[in-house]
Parts: C-alpha cells; structure tokens; sequence
C-alpha cells in the first residue's frame, strides 16, 4: 500500500502540466480554453470511478512491436539440430499427435522435417540461443526476455492476429490499448494515448493485410481507439486547417461547435457527445504536438546511425521505431507497431532473411535507446507475431528452399524493461520444436502478466457491455510471475 502511495504523489512538475494540458507543446492553446476541461470526459472514462492501477505498476507505458504473419522462431530463436540431423525425414506421429493442420498443407502426402539454413551461436551472459540472421539483438540478449513456449488456439491470421490483440478470435471486443487507454488514461494531452505505426516487409511486401479494427475500440467509448500515424505528409489525416482559416477562427469555431454539442449532450446524455468534443480539442491540441513529434530533424547523428539509415525513410520499420521511442519520450500510454510480412509459406530463406534485416538494428535500437534515456526501466518493450511456424516444409523440400506452415501450439516472443528479468528464458520446447515441454504461456497468460505489470489486476479489470461484464483476458489468465523481476 505504501507502494501505491508513492506512485500517486510521486509526480513532477512535468507530469502535472502535462496531465492538464499545460505541456510546453500546449501552453498557447491552453490559455484558449479552460485547462481544466479534460476532466469533464465521459464518467466511463474516470480514472477515480475505475480505481487503476490496482497496484503499483512497473511500468507506464507499453511499445507493442507485433510482426504480423508469424516469425519463424525455428530460424531466429529457437534452435533445434535434430531437424538437421532428420532433414527430409518424415513427422513422426507420435510428436504430431493428430494436431489440427491448415488447410494448406493437410493434405500433404508426407512432412518432411526441415532445420533451418542458417547458423546460430549463443551470445552475452545469459548464453542465448540466436540465428546469424539478427546480429543486432544478438548484441543485446541480456537486456531481453524470451518466452520460448508460447501458443494459442488460432491457426489462420485474421483470428490469431485478433486473439492477441483483442483477447477474442472474433472481431468487436476492445484492443488492449484501448484498455490500457479507458483504464489508465492519458499521461499527455496533447497526443493520442494509444498510437498505431504500420510497416511493410520487404521479405513479402504483398501479404495479408490489416484491419483498423485490429486497433479498434470496440464497445468502449471511441475516445479510446487507436490513432494511426501514417508516413508522408500528413501524419493523421483531417489534422491540418482548410485553407484559409487562421488558428483563430479555427479555436472560434470548436467554441461554437462545442456549446451546440454540449446542448445536445444536455438534452439526450448520450455520451459520445461528450467524446466527440474531446476528439476536437485533442485534434486541435495535436495540429501543435504532431508536427514536433514527427519531425526528427533534432535527432543527433549518432542515434540516425544507431537506428540504421532507413529511419530517415518515412514508413519502415526503422523509422517507425525511432517515432516510438520520440513517443514514448512524451508519455504516450500505448504504441502499436505493425511489421507485416512474416507469413513465408514458401521461399522462406529468401524471404526471412530480408523480413530479419527490416526489424533487427531497428529493434535493437530502439532498447538501448530507452536505456540510455532511463526510459526502458519503466517502459514495457514487446516483441512478437501471432503464432510459430512448423517444423516440416511446406510444399517441396530441396537442399537450398522451403516454407514453413502456420504452428499455433508454440513459438517464441521475448520482452524487455519495464519490469521483466533482463537476460532470462523461459519455458521448453522439444527436440523437434513442435509441442511445449516445460512451463507453457497462453495468450491470456502474456495479457495477464502485462497488465499486472502496468498495476492492474486482470480479473478485476472489466466493463459491461449487454448485460456481461468483459475483459481482456475473458475468462482465464494468469500471471506468469517467473519473468518478472
């Protein structure tokens, strides 16, 4: 309790102006309006009526780095020299134990098992197990922690990719940031608490596309769905001001589009009127913060060449990591990115080895980045697609190609900062990396555990919607406590 205590008053100058629009960024806004508005949102949205965090958090914030389409774990993480030693022999029945296939490969005449082309070698202290193809985070293993036996019942995308970010394989609930949004709210008025930054892959530049649901905030008030920061010239879309108008006559009009809106609030309750005038004055906030958010102009040489000459490239993943990091750096709660391109049914040493390159110096920077700024220790830092991959070829099996199916039933992620042990692995897989061996994480279970780490109770975290009351993690979940710190 003590704990709690400390983390509620232990809040500096530039958190408290922050927190009431009076950040450097929104000063001359602020003096337009009344600076305490933001607490007149929604009473759904009330921090004092949730009651988070339920327990002090190690963490404030969460950068989400998802690679969709699934990473192979067998060619990054998790080494296994039996497929070397048994390449082009058949899956033994007795390791497949009539698992469920894709429809891509179920009917495959055999299975023949495939190690991966390339090397791996054990790196840092913690004498991690990486492939030759991600030199950079090999370099910095014992900053991570891997998980090594994840799984999840969904085997196609469009469900997987939605279990792991909504807690449901079916479309419509929440994305979990926009629960952290409704739940803890925002640590900067001037930006959006939960951002989305989307990449293509240059392994497979045409692969599956995403959905906006997939950042969607399903029954909870809209003021808590993700905000998509697009590359090119304008960032969000309908930010700027039409042509002509002045910031003063803009301010003017919100004022007068506000009172009517507040009327009608007055006549009817519905609450998203209320949201709706909070997304104006956070659009007109954000025509201010945006723009200096996105602008990298600032950034010293020596952290361009830490990220790798593609974060000058609007769009990439490289990119896309350093605006993270420049986000996080002004207290946005969550940010999501999307790295696309990881689905190699066929092709996969071409393809892998170009998807590796995309996210590797990129990821690594991003992680030392936030340590030296003292951002990593309370900054949650995930890594991950939506499942594995098999351990027989798709398709035909020569000496120098293969692909790879979907495998739901174990891959790998890793974590870093934000209160997870630094240089540590968790859970098995078996010799044939095909099914867990040793302490299994589901995805409710990697929910579960981020959340607590955020101070918040999981099973206690709900919201009724049509007569049940939901949450994240629906109806199982666990901390998985050996990972933390």
């Amino acid at each position: 309790m003590e704990e709690l205590t400390k983390h509620f008053i232990n809040n500096n100058r530039r958190q408290f102006l922050q927190k009431f629009g009076l950040g450097i960024g929104g000063l001359a806004v602020a003096s337009m309006l009344d600076p305490f508005s933001s607490l007149a949102a929604s009473p759904e949205s009330s921090l004092a009526n949730i009651k988070l965090p339920h327990f002090a958090p190690k963490a404030k914030r969460i950068i989400y780095l998802f690679q969709s389409g699934g990473p192979s774990q067998l060619e990054l993480f998790d080494y296994k020299p039996l497929l070397n030693k048994m390449r082009g022999d058949d899956l033994p029945d007795s390791v497949r134990m009539g698992q469920r296939l894709t429809g891509m490969t179920s009917g495959q005449e055999s299975f023949p098992l495939v190690g991966s082309n390339f090397k791996f070698d054990q790196y840092g202290q913690s004498r991690t197990w990486v492939s030759n193809l991600m030199p950079y985070t090999a370099k910095i293993v014992d900053e991570l922690c891997f998980i090594k036996s994840m799984h999840t019942e969904a085997i196609n995308h469009d469900p997987a990719i939605t279990f792991f970010q909504t807690g449901s394989q079916q479309a419509g609930r929440p994305s979990m940031g926009s629960w952290m949004s409704y739940g803890l709210g925002s640590l900067n008025n001037n930006l959006p608490t939960f951002t989305v930054l989307l990449s293509r892959g240059t392994g497979r530049p045409f692969s599956q596309p995403l959905y906006s649901r997939l950042w969607g905030n399903g029954f909870l008030s809209s003021l808590h769905q993700g905000v998509q920061f697009r590359a090119g010239k304008d960032p969000v879309l309908y930010l700027k001001d039409p042509e002509g108008m002045s910031r003063l006559e803009r301010r003017m009009m919100l004022d007068y589009i506000s009172e009517l809106n507040q009327k009608q609030e007055e006549e009817f309750g519905d609450p998203e009127i209320n949201t709706r005038i909070a997304q104006y004055e956070m659009a007109y906030r954000m025509q201010t913060s945006v723009p200096e958010t996105m602008n990298i102009e600032d950034e010293p040489e020596h952290i361009i060449q830490m990220y790798g000459a593609d974060c000058t490239i609007p769009g990439t993943y490289a990119a896309n990591c350093l605006l993270a990091r420049r986000l996080v750096e002004r207290d946005v709660r969550f940010v999501q990115l999307y790295h696309m391109g990881w689905d190699q049914h066929e092709n996969l040493p071409t393809q892998i080895e170009k998807q590796a390159k995309d996210v590797d110096q990129g990821t690594a920077a991003l992680i030392m980045d936030l340590k030296q700024r003292g951002l990593l220790e309370d900054t949650l830092v995930i890594w991950g697609g939506e499942f594995g991959r098999t351990n027989y070829s798709q398709g035909t099996l020569t000496d120098v190609n293969y692909g790879r199916d979907h495998h739901p039933k174990c891959f790998t992620m890793f974590m870093a900062g934000g209160g997870v042990k630094p240089g540590f692995s968790y859970g098995e897989t078996d010799d044939f990396g095909y099914n867990i061996v040793k302490d299994p994480v589901h995805v409710h279970d990697l929910q579960a555990t981020m959340m607590h780490l955020m101070g918040i109770d999981h099973t206690k975290f709900t919201f009724k919607h049509q007569g049940r009351r939901f949450r994240l993690t629906d109806v199982s979940g666990h901390v998985v406590n050996d990972l933390l710190i």
